[in-house]
């Protein structure tokens, strides 16, 4: 049965559209359990109905036309109660439906199971057998495993749109339905979908028209020659180093490679319009499925060799065509997974916003693209991304909605919201110089987040009064080693110049988790749980002391750096990262430096420092809790796996009640708190933070003065008096509906929808 598994789960992903995933989830269904029926019903979005779509045993010519509702039949009560159905006699159960068109009058034993994605019934699988027997368990759990695996392939086949006609490319027709994602950052784009991708990644290629089919074909021809010669080569090579019988591996390519059906059919898609990658793809997951439908097992295990074929032709075809992507002059960069390189390829000016099927609101990507101001979308992980290459979308930010060629009554008022956004955007910026403070007079300083030199200009015309977080990790990234001490302190002189004499709080080098240096692996089953910030830093003092050494050199006659240790999870690292410190410090003054002894800060972002936080704080000068990993680690989410990213919210009552225990901790020894993740620059999130006696925010740029905005309409009293409302509530849902009507009554709503 996993063999089975296995093949259909496979079979289903290489579908090229919906009609056909489902017909081999009937067929291969059917036989595997040996029933007399199976059948797949799926939710009309539109009218919440359950629409037969494919059967292998009623009548082909009911499909489409038997509709049920979640009151009526027994597929509607299969999805009513979200639990599979078994029954020994179906047309005698009070919920049963004749449809006469469907055949099914003579089949008695039922088994129905319901197809749930994000926790939504999409669908139901039915078995039907002539016999009246209940299935056993075994027939249970199967079916209800397969269910399972075959959801996020079903939800994803039905977000592409309309079946392909073999040999062309077709685009989503105009649609009303969203495809929903999580929010990344906020903001509306409309703009033509450029789909980036993984080279060398077969599966990733999207679609893509072609005007010049003669020109890709020739790259084709010259792809499938280089192969050729390849396979040649090391035929040639392996002759007397391997048994006739494995050797003949290589006769097997080359007759794939010279096959009508192979060349021919990629040929035949490219002359349809689809150019060479996309044609070459096509080609490729048709050829699989074929193999893999084959009874026979040697037959079936080619599957592996028409994919590595199929990737040879692929790197020979991208390397031809290594030239630089055309941008439309409104992107909307759209992938599977987005990487920061491919943000910085797009022409700043083109760049409108960002769809990822991958990724939450913390991951890199949304980071950044929150700090370039675009509006980002991530985990939309029905995204049809082969078929959207030069579709018209709609990326909202705001509410994680994607729209892939949007009607046009959408599309209008979609422009209008982005007018009223063009508006708010001009009207903040009246907000620049003036300060941040609350309507009963309090100062809450606003500092930026940032890691580039290149943003130093921004950031300071921006209005914020400081950086409050210097990520030092990016000049490590970008270089084949570790930077020495005078590279080091000529980059952070820079920053604390910039700013001087505003505050510059430059974090110690934090890598590990998401973040690698390539010249540094760090190979781990779990690295969020492992080898990372201040830990490797501390088993490799020579790293800590020369990055120290040249923060302190750096602001010699400055006198505005302060120091912030990452990953602290114990007292005795930051007890061993002081020494370190105070020893550089030394050196530093027995060398005849002038150099003052700067502020030194920890990072609250794991559970133990939140527990600790009154003990860390009478040891250094101030506190920085980082939401980000605080919040990963206090709700056990990887912020970057989209199958859960709905879960990650820093307004979740742990993590609010977690922020408020490490403020209470610090004022008992009077230091200071601030708050540097993303949580910072959610303006309904400030209102929290400014109720709790947070000291100052640190953020991305772009969120600057939208918190700023919230911060001059409240009052600390009313603020508090908002947090003690909230921390009375047990649903992070309820919590986030609470504070956006907060900031709608307050005139702010713009700030949390699209819109003004």
């Amino acid at each position: 049965m996993l063999d089975t598994l296995r093949r259909l789960i496979e079979e289903v992903n290489l579908a090229r559209n919906l009609e056909q995933a489902l017909g081999i989830i009937v067929r291969r269904v059917k036989q595997a359990m040996q029933v007399d029926v199976c059948s797949v019903y799926l939710t009309d979005q539109d009218t919440e109905y359950y629409v037969l779509k494919a059967t292998d045993g009623l009548n082909q010519s009911s499909v489409g036309k038997v509709r049920l509702g979640q009151e009526r039949g027994l597929v509607g009560l299969v999805a009513k109660r979200a639990e599979p159905v078994n029954l020994d006699n179906a047309p005698e159960h009070h919920r049963f439906c004749y449809f006469p068109e469907s055949g099914e009058e003579p089949y008695h034993a039922f088994l129905g199971v319901p197809i749930i994605h994000h926790r939504k019934v999409v669908g139901v699988l039915v078995v039907q057998q002539h016999g009246s027997e209940k299935f056993d368990e075994d027939s249970v759990t199967f079916l209800i495993t397969i269910a399972a695996q075959l959801a996020g392939a079903i939800a994803h086949a039905e977000a592409s749109g309309e079946v392909d006609i073999v040999g062309q490319i077709s685009t989503p027709s105009h649609d009303s339905r969203p495809i929903s994602g999580q929010p990344g950052a906020p903001g509306v784009a409309i703009g033509t979908a450029k789909v980036v991708y993984t080279l060398a990644d077969i599966n990733a290629v999207p679609d893509r028209r072609t005007s010049n089919p003669d020109a890709e074909i020739m790259a084709f021809n010259a792809a499938l020659s280089a192969v050729k010669k390849d396979i040649k080569s090391l035929s040639k090579q392996f002759v007397d180093r391997l048994p006739p019988e494995d050797h003949a591996l290589f006769d097997v390519y080359m007759l794939m490679l010279d096959s009508d059906s192979l060349a021919g059919q990629t040929r035949e898609r490219i002359e349809a319009g689809n150019w060479a990658q996309g044609a070459l793809r096509q080609t490729i997951h048709d050829h699989e499925r074929i193999f893999r439908e084959m009874e026979d097992s040697y037959m079936r295990e080619r599957v592996d060799d028409v994919r590595d074929l199929g990737q040879r032709i692929l790197s020979h075809l991208q390397q031809d065509s290594q030239r630089p992507l055309e941008y439309p002059e409104q992107t909307v960069l759209v992938g599977e997974e987005i990487s920061a390189a491919m943000l910085a390829e797009v022409p700043p000016e083109k760049l409108a916003g960002v769809i990822s099927v991958r990724g939450s609101r913390t991951s890199h990507v949304a980071i950044l693209a929150r700090a370039l101001g675009v509006p980002a979308v991530m985990g939309a992980t029905d995204l049809p991304v082969s078929r959207m290459d030069g579709a018209e979308v709609i990326a909202d930010g705001y509410s994680g909605r994607v729209y892939v060629t949007p009607a046009q009554p959408i599309l209008e008022e979609y422009r209008r919201l982005i007018d009223q956004e063009v508006e708010l955007t001009e009207e903040l910026k009246a907000l620049r110089e003036l300060p941040s403070e609350t309507l009963d007079g309090e100062h809450i300083p606003l500092y930026a987040n940032t890691g580039l030199i290149s943003d130093l200009t921004p950031t300071r015309e921006s209005g914020a009064e400081g950086i409050g977080l210097y990520r030092t990790e990016f000049p490590f990234m970008i270089r084949q080693r570790f930077p020495g001490e005078d590279e080091q302190r000529a980059n952070y002189r820079q920053v604390l110049e910039a700013f001087a004499p505003r505050p510059v709080v430059l974090r110690t080098l934090d890598v590990g988790g998401d973040k690698a240096l390539p010249y540094f692996p760090i190979e781990e089953e779990n690295p969020f749980l492992g080898w990372r910030g201040i830990r490797i830093t501390l088993d490799h003092p020579e790293i800590f002391l020369v990055q120290i050494r040249a923060m302190l050199l750096a602001s010699a006659g400055l006198d505005n750096l302060n120091i912030l240790l990452p990953m602290i999870s114990d007292v005795s690292e930051l007890i061993d990262s002081l020494s370190l410190i105070h020893q550089a410090y030394e050196e530093l003054l027995e060398e005849g430096q002038d150099i003052r002894m700067p502020k030194i800060g920890v990072m609250i972002e794991v559970p133990s420092a939140v527990y600790q936080a009154g003990n860390l704080a009478k040891r250094v000068d101030f506190l920085s809790i980082g939401t980000n990993d605080l919040t990963q680690y206090l709700l056990a989410v990887d912020r970057n796996n989209s199958r859960v990213a709905e879960l990650y919210d820093s307004l979740h009552p742990a993590v609010i009640r977690a922020i408020l225990q490490v403020v209470d901790s610090a004022r008992v020894h009077d230091k200071p708190v601030s708050v540097c993740g993303e949580m910072a620059g959610d303006p309904a999130a400030a209102i929290l933070l400014l109720g709790m006696g947070i000291h100052s925010l640190s953020m991305s740029v772009s969120s600057l003065l939208r918190v700023k905005w919230v911060i001059r309409n409240l009052s600390r009293e009313r603020a508090l008096a908002i947090l003690s409302e909230v921390l009375v509530m047990e649903d992070v849902r309820e919590i986030r509906r609470y504070l956006n009507t907060q900031l709608e009554e307050a005139g702010m709503g713009g700030l949390i929808r699209a819109g003004k």
